[in-house]
């Protein structure tokens, strides 16, 4: 994690995001830019970590580690996004090890600063209520969605989460997929499953392989179907 000396750059993410008022003077004085490159990890699993990162820009994965040593998949996300509230709130040690997937950039707060200066900064508590019930209502919406629906229509779901409104908009629709073995974990099935739905996938025109399991989604408005129950899988 490299720190980023770059105010015009942090004020930037500031302004982008609406964080002005959540981070008032007193605090923003005891913030910093961090950039990380894709494979560093922001915190380890059972570490006591001392800072709140808000992810501004890039991709980071979640998971778990069992004693065995398999790890579990929790989720990806994109900013707006806050690692380490939790366990500020708390006060425990970090549950998930997060990773970059893509070159990220962090704004870290040292839980220190933010117990003297935000705890009783209403702006503040209002967003960790909004950021942490967010959370809550995803991960329902997600294990219900599961828990309802066959592999193939949460695999189409899980390739339209990834395309962003621009790349929607001007038709470039590739999208590299971290790994078929972490987006098996992710949607629970396994590899080998996932694999032969990829391939029917192909077969239907609605994506294609590229290198390194990289996959392109050639046929949006197919794979929208799928998931409004327009189509079969």
């Amino acid at each position: 994690m490299k720190e980023v000396h770059d105010q015009e750059q942090l004020n930037g993410y500031l302004e982008q995001f609406q964080l002005e008022e959540v981070f008032h003077a007193p605090l923003r004085s005891h913030i910093t830019l961090y950039k990380l490159s894709s494979g560093d990890v922001i915190c380890y699993q059972g570490q006591q970590l001392e800072h709140l990162y808000v992810l501004v820009q890039g991709r980071i994965k979640i998971y778990s580690n069992s004693q065995e040593g398999q790890s579990l998949i929790v989720s990806f996300k994109s900013p707006l996004e806050i690692v380490g509230e939790i366990e500020y709130i708390r006060q425990i040690e970090i549950i998930n090890t997060v990773e970059a997937v893509t070159e990220v950039y962090l704004i870290g707060i040292p839980y220190a600063w933010l117990r003297k200066l935000g705890n009783e900064h209403p702006p503040f508590l209002r967003f960790l209520l909004d950021i942490i019930t967010r959370k809550f209502y995803i991960k329902s919406d997600f294990l219900s969605f599961n828990l309802m629906h066959p592999v193939e229509i949460r695999l189409a779901s899980y390739l339209l989460s990834h395309v962003s409104e621009e790349a929607a908009m001007n038709g470039s629709f590739g999208h590299e997929v971290i790994g078929l073995a972490d987006t098996a974990n992710l949607i629970g099935t396994s590899y080998r499953h996932l694999n032969r739905i990829v391939g029917k996938f192909c077969e239907k025109g609605l994506v294609s392989r590229g290198a390194r399991g990289t996959i392109y989604i050639r046929d949006l408005e197919g794979l929208q179907a799928m998931v409004d129950g327009k189509t079969t899988p």
